[in-house]
């Protein structure tokens, strides 16, 4: 399907073009190719796996800046995309996003039932158990005092799941032995953890020039954070120590893993 061809609704398209091509590091297509790299997989259809993955990550984007969510007005360094477009727009932008992410992964030329599975990892991760599930406990802990043990649930969903399915999806576009697969969900659950924390870490001291979004919005909204709940010092060592995890979790991978590896890194030199 051409996108540009069948639109119908070309205002949908520029709002969804202006998020989803706005910069961002592009860290979950990044795993998925670099995951089907390491099996040995098809990148094309890594690829595009990947756009698709972003694709998602770009409207959850969008519908967590809107002022009923997170009520944000930039993100990466630009007016967000209701403050462009309006309300009503922003939304639909971030549904047609969604939407399409699932035509590219229809049109995989891998075999059907690694096709089928990659649909069913990332909907499950993007969908009421993974992603959406995170936003709304966030939201319910939001002006509530909650536990480190209730926080990491909401990280492994909000943030933790979509990293997991990037992961896995990209082992899919190869032939994965059930071992690799083990050894890469571990993978992923801790360097989606690291993410997070660090995450928190940049709300309380990081640049708004150089996140290109405003800093301190965590405090204003009352969420529960790791710096929050257990200070700044022992939030930077929990980072450390999750990545730790992290890397062990690929040693039976050895050096192939190098670039996996080196991602983990540069999520905590973020921090620094």
């Amino acid at each position: 399907m051409d996108l540009e061809e069948n639109i119908i609704a070309p205002k949908l398209l520029t709002a969804m073009r202006y998020t989803l091509f706005s910069g961002g590091k592009r860290l979950r297509p990044i795993l998925t190719r670099m995951t089907a790299e390491l099996l040995a997989g098809d990148v094309v259809s890594a690829l595009k796996v990947g756009a698709a993955l972003e694709m998602i990550h770009t409207y959850s984007l969008i519908h967590d800046d809107l002022p009923s969510m997170d009520n944000d007005d930039f993100r990466r360094g630009k007016a967000t995309n209701h403050r462009v477009y309006g309300e009503g727009i922003a939304i639909l932008a971030g549904d047609g996003l969604l939407t399409y992410a699932f035509n590219i992964l229809a049109n995989l030329s891998l075999p059907a039932e690694r096709i089928v599975r990659i649909i069913q990892l990332i909907s499950d991760g993007a969908g009421i158990n993974g992603m959406v599930a995170g936003q709304v406990l966030d939201l319910e802990a939001e002006d509530r005092k909650i536990g480190l043990k209730e926080l990491k649930e909401i990280h492994r969903a909000k943030t933790g799941a979509l990293f997991r399915t990037a992961i896995l999806a990209g082992a899919f576009c190869a032939d994965p032995e059930d071992k690799e697969i083990d050894a890469l969900r571990k993978y992923a659950n801790y360097l989606g953890l690291t993410f997070q924390i660090v995450d928190d870490i940049l709300d309380v001291i990081g640049d708004e020039d150089k996140l290109g979004k405003k800093t301190g919005s965590d405090e204003e909204l009352n969420k529960a954070t790791y710096p929050k709940l257990i200070g700044l010092d022992q939030a930077r060592a929990e980072a450390e120590n999750t990545a730790t995890l992290a890397r062990e979790a690929l040693n039976m991978f050895g050096e192939k893993a190098d670039n996996l590896l080196q991602l983990i890194d540069y999520i905590l030199i973020r921090q620094s």
